[in-house]
């Protein structure tokens, strides 16, 4: 009988590897493209899903108005499956899921800070699967108990706000102990070999954000593209805190003026609280206030100096703009040629008929 072709081969090991993903997402890629506010809004998420993964809207700060709308038009664009991303935080969040419900969204991803009972149980009840982020496999364990779906964890090698354990890390953690339901892994990942290794150890797929800034269909100034074009990894930088009584939320960005004068302005209000010009709390939060607009001043509006450029460590993976669905074709064929070198390796092993020293004749 003729031997089997190896790349159909390896593409059917792969399916097998994220079928779980597949399944729970109904796509055809266990895929997901991360929720980047001002970045993940219709043409990005519908081109992510028409090319077979999970696109997923970024809501952020949006009012229900505002989200509604963002459905309507994703849905014009696309009859793919997709996600909407909404922060624990938002003092709106129930009417979020309303509009989530009312538009018959399959999967809500909950972000922003750990979901309580009722806000997981609200979108169950209203007929949507939840995905909620555990930083920690006791929180992913908490989270399964409460109903949660399906489990993400993200690495601080991912862009925006990060924690402070390593993607690898997280997966050696979560992913033998956490079985239940599916987990996704995030954060650094910009090549299908390692999507291929997390699928390996047990993910039922992943999430990328920061290889789909410059997809042609995204709507991110060019400026903003061409600095990610042009940054290697080690460019994506957290944010620094310089003085504990004044705490920062980590974001990974790339330096920019900004980011320098981030530190500076820091400075400067903390030396006006020692003189007494500012209490603890008015200190705190003109620090906490310094960036904001600053993601949309870079995304939308290009000011690429004074913005936030959010970027994951995969950022030095991208090296051009091109299709959502170029980008998804690539992850997959590289993974596939991973499975194809080890399959030809195992094959033939180069020790196969060698002579070993010190072996016995």
């Amino acid at each position: 009988m003729p031997a089997e072709d190896p790349t159909r081969a390896a593409r059917a090991r792969l399916d097998r590897l994220w079928s779980r993903g597949r399944a729970f997402l109904g796509t055809d890629l266990a895929v997901l493209g991360g929720a980047m506010t001002w970045v993940s809004e219709r043409h990005l998420v519908a081109a992510i899903s028409n090319g077979g993964a999970f696109g997923v809207i970024a809501s952020g700060s949006m009012g229900p108005e505002q989200l509604d709308a963002e459905i309507r038009g994703t849905r014009a664009l696309t009859d793919r499956p997709f996600g909407v991303n909404l922060i624990t935080l938002h003092s709106r969040l129930d009417e979020l899921i309303d509009v989530c419900a009312d538009h018959r969204v399959g999967h809500v991803v909950l972000a922003g800070g750990l979901p309580s009972s009722a806000s997981i149980r609200r979108i169950k009840e209203r007929g949507a699967k939840v995905v909620c982020f555990a930083p920690a496999a006791s929180i992913a364990r908490k989270l399964v108990k409460s109903g949660a779906d399906a489990i993400m964890i993200e690495g601080m090698e991912a862009g925006g706000h990060i924690g402070p354990v390593s993607t690898s890390v997280l997966a050696q953690e979560v992913l033998p102990v956490v079985s239940d339901v599916p987990v996704f892994v995030a954060g650094g990942i910009g090549r299908g070999e390692a999507i291929l290794s997390y699928l390996e150890m047990g993910a039922a797929g992943v999430q990328l954000g920061t290889r789909f800034v410059c997809a042609t269909e995204s709507v991110a100034h060019p400026r903003y593209k061409q600095a990610f074009i042009n940054a290697a990894a080690r460019d994506a930088v957290p944010s620094v805190q310089i003085d504990p009584r004044f705490p920062v939320i980590p974001v990974r960005a790339l330096t920019n003026e900004g980011t320098r004068r981030f530190q500076a302005f820091q400075a400067e209000v903390i030396e006006r609280f020692n003189r007494g010009e500012l209490s603890q709390k008015e200190a705190q939060l003109e620090i906490e206030h310094f960036w904001a607009g600053a993601l949309r001043r870079a995304v939308i509006e290009g000011d690429v100096e004074n913005g936030s450029l959010m970027a994951g460590q995969s950022v030095g993976m991208v090296t051009r703009e091109q299709p959502a669905s170029e980008i998804l074709r690539e992850l997959v064929e590289q993974a596939v040629r991973a499975l194809e070198a080890r399959s030809g390796a195992f094959g033939k092993p180069e020790w196969r008929g060698a002579t070993i020293p010190g072996a016995a004749e």
